[in-house]
Parts: structure tokens; sequence; C-alpha cells
């Protein structure tokens, strides 16, 4: 499936909220750059929220210490350039959704929201971002691609 993104992202300096912080290994209420966009698929039929979250922190030592970094997916593409050797971890969930988010994703009564959390992480295992997908969970798929890690031995 192919999403299109509705606009332009929404940018934000905002806190990072206590259920994200221990993600971004940062103090809830740190404060952070938030990319906010709606995309769609199927002509408009389907919608999803997508958020990045960039704590401030992060970008110490970047060329976007003293300005915002772009949003994702150009922001990996920045981060890289700075030396990061990025990598991911996902957390799924499913939930029902709150008003705000039916609204959004306009969501029949009744529908779960499927939340996916997709950690951003470095060569040091440090996260410079987290990103948060929101989309119908009514009737999803997902298929991923996964290979073996080399576990060390002790």
């Amino acid at each position: 499936m192919r999403w299109t993104v509705q606009g332009e992202p929404t940018a934000t300096r905002t806190d990072a909220p206590l259920a994200l912080a221990d993600l971004l290994r940062v103090a809830p209420g740190e404060p952070m750059f938030t990319y906010d966009e709606v995309h769609t698929a199927e002509h408009g039929r389907l919608r999803q929220t997508h958020r990045t979250y960039v704590p401030f922190s992060v970008m110490v030592g970047t060329p976007y210490e003293e300005t915002a970094p772009p949003p994702a997916p150009a922001l990996f593409g920045a981060l890289e350039a700075a030396g990061y050797q990025l990598h991911w971890v996902e957390h799924l969930r499913t939930r029902m959704p709150m008003p705000d988010e039916a609204t959004t994703l306009r969501l029949a009564e009744g529908v779960p929201l499927f939340q996916v959390l997709r950690v951003t992480l470095n060569q040091d295992e440090r996260p410079p971002a987290l990103e948060e997908f929101k989309i119908p969970g009514d009737d999803l798929e997902m298929t991923y691609r996964t290979s073996p890690q080399q576990v060390p031995h002790t």
C-alpha cells in the first residue's frame, strides 16, 4: 500500500511525554521537536497519523544544535550525514482510540487503533528520534522482513 502525505508536516516544540520519555531515554518534560503528518491511501479512504519526536538534547553536536532538524524521513539522512549509524526497534500495540484520534482517523464506533512506536537508535544504542504511527486496526495486515542477529557468547 502506498501512503500519501497530506500537506506539509506541522512542526511544534513540546515536552517529552511521560509515556515516551523512557523509550527516548530522556527525562519526562525534556524539550523536543515534534512533526505531525496525516497520510492517506486508497484515494483518501484510509488514514494514518505520523508523529516524529526529536529531543533537543540529541541534536547537541550536530548541525541542528541551533536550528530545527528536518522531519522524517529526511531526518534520518541528516543524522547519517552527521555520522550516526542508525537502526530501528518497533513496539506494536492495539488499543481503543481517544475521541480526537477516532475523529482524525475517521474510525467507526468500536474500531480499535493500531499504534506503532518506532525508536531510532544510533551505534551507541542511544535514541535520537521516535516515530509514532496510529492506524485503523479493524482490517490490518502487516508484513515484516527480519534477519537473524548474532548473539554474543559469554
